[in-house]
């Protein structure tokens, strides 16, 4: 499942909707992101998302489909925030299911990456003294370089 959505997103009923969804699985990991409440040294008021829908999904399902390619993958979930998003607010839930727990827990992973850096989304933090856009850091990109290599070696 696939879902970009303006609604907040409660994790545990996704995970709960998901072990429903996957019972011959033996392995279910997933990942809740949350907005933090400071960045920079400053307090956030909130996040703001924004998607093109025309690319988002259809980026973030070739994602999924290239996970259940490199792993054996039984159900896949990837819920995704827009609009404005509070501290503490849930923004993003991924799960992966599979046999066995490496495939679940690198597929995880792998969504992750490929959401922090490379899906189609605009994100404004809202502090107390002001905007700012904010892009994918070095680490990221080293993080979702690493999958790449892999597929080199």
């Amino acid at each position: 499942m696939i879902l970009l959505t303006a609604d907040p997103i409660n994790a545990s009923a996704c995970l709960e909707a998901f072990e429903l969804g996957a019972p011959q699985s033996g392995a279910i990991v997933c990942f809740s992101g949350k907005v933090r409440s400071s960045s920079a040294g400053e307090a956030v008021r909130k996040l703001h998302l924004q998607a093109y829908p025309p690319m988002t999904g259809p980026g973030i399902a070739q994602a999924v489909a290239d996970a259940c390619e490199r792993w054996s993958l039984e159900a896949v979930s990837v819920v995704h925030r827009v609009g404005d998003v509070s501290p503490g607010e849930t923004i993003v839930f991924v799960a992966a299911a599979s046999i066995h727990r490496r495939a679940a827990f690198e597929a995880a992973d792998y969504l992750m990456d490929f959401l922090k850096t490379r899906a189609v989304f605009w994100k404004k933090e809202v502090t107390d003294t002001g905007e700012r856009w904010i892009e994918p850091r070095a680490e990221d990109y080293a993080d979702v370089a690493r999958w790449h290599k892999e597929e080199v070696s």
